[in-house]
């Protein structure tokens, strides 16, 4: 789950990082009371869209006057976002955080991560902050430096002061980098996040050390026990099928090919996915119904994948075990019905109850392609949607 910056920095003043004073604003009128508020006469005008890149697509604003306050909050609030990170279809945006100004002395880049490699958490940071860290990733890494630390043991301070330095953090703004550095890092564990990135952590002209920006996502597995953060969630950010399909507990991501996937199991629909782009195909989603699950459960699984105009031919890649063939079989054919189906579908069952799945699709009157195995499958839906 992804949250708005203003939200993140509502989650990381909780653990002591030091933030700017900043309110969201849904009106230009809204923004023009909360400059008021904040005082001063610098502000920024930052649009609130689940995408990095805001900036450069003209989302990201000084003001330094009302006049220009007024301006700026009238042209980006309602606008449609485009940067990297959204696509040429951008994101509109529906609200802007207003932030006072501040004199920065020095942009640096802090984030704090899961490494799969090392099964631990890594806390990164580079002195080239405020730039895409994946080009500075690809072109000098050197520039990146890690510390690695144990959820359960959290970031000792020896090692955030030795993440400052090798960040070159002024010796005199050591404590309070390190102070922060160690808010992150128990943000991270305590949220369950999966990404707590500051990009810039700034340092300012009158000796501060501060977090300009933020961005947080956080694990669905686990947002049972954050119903606080769950309260974030902004369904308009999020893919319209992506949020019916958890109505039915199903694992759904929306992709750009035109070849729908329903498996079983993320392992291998995982593996089904890149069966196909071996085969010259490129899937249309990611969607793993789960071991357990029911025919309605299906039903709905196989409505999203058909509710996808780019869809030109489905696979549905069982393996039975928990899950049962004949189970998958009856829903399949209660969407096909339903939907009216309209695309070419190849179906592989393997497992508990097989013969009794198989039967029950031979038996249906639906057109379908029945494959043996994932090669089988992978060569037919690809044909399918070619054809």
């Amino acid at each position: 789950m992804k949250i708005h910056e203003y939200q993140a920095k509502e989650v990381l003043k909780k653990y002591g990082v030091a933030l700017l004073q900043g309110k969201v604003a849904y009106s230009t009128q809204e923004a023009m009371q909360n400059a008021r508020e904040i005082g001063g006469s610098v502000w920024v005008v930052k649009a609130q869209i689940h995408a990095g890149g805001r900036g450069k697509g003209g989302g990201v604003k000084l003001a330094k006057s009302n006049d220009e306050l007024r301006k700026h909050a009238e042209t980006i609030l309602g606008m449609q976002l485009v940067t990297p990170q959204t696509g040429p279809e951008g994101k509109k945006v529906n609200q802007v955080l207003i932030e006072e100004g501040c004199a920065i002395d020095h942009e640096y880049y802090l984030a704090a991560v899961l490494d799969r490699d090392s099964g631990r958490i890594a806390v990164m940071g580079s002195a080239a902050g405020g730039m895409d860290i994946e080009e500075v990733a690809a072109r000098t890494p050197e520039k990146i430096v890690r510390e690695f630390f144990d959820a359960d043991e959290g970031l000792q301070g020896f090692q955030a002061r030795r993440l400052a330095q090798a960040m070159g953090v002024p010796s005199a703004l050591m404590t309070k980098a390190a102070a922060l550095i160690q808010g992150v890092a128990k943000c991270f564990v305590e949220t369950d996040a999966s990404l707590v990135e500051i990009n810039p952590m700034v340092t300012t002209k009158d000796g501060k050390v501060i977090a300009l920006d933020a961005k947080m996502t956080f694990d669905d597995n686990a947002s049972y026990r954050h119903k606080d953060i769950e309260a974030y969630r902004d369904l308009t950010e999020e893919v319209p099928d992506e949020i019916e399909a958890k109505k039915y507990d199903l694992s759904y991501i929306k992709l750009d090919g035109n070849i729908g996937c329903m498996v079983n199991g993320a392992g291998l629909a995982m593996g089904t996915m890149d069966i196909i782009k071996l085969h010259g195909g490129e899937p249309a989603n990611f969607l793993d119904v789960g071991g357990g699950a029911t025919t309605e459960r299906v039903t709905a699984a196989f409505k999203l994948i058909l509710r996808d105009p780019h869809v030109k031919a489905v696979l549905i890649n069982i393996f039975g075990g928990i899950m049962k063939c004949d189970v998958i079989a009856n829903g399949v054919i209660a969407a096909a019905k339903e939907l009216k189906l309209t695309v070419p579908v190849v179906v592989r069952l393997e497992g508990t109850n097989v013969e009794k799945g198989r039967d029950i699709l031979a038996k249906s009157g639906l057109k379908l392609i029945p494959a043996t195995d994932m090669t089988d499958a992978a060569t037919k839906v690809v044909a399918a949607a070619k054809s």
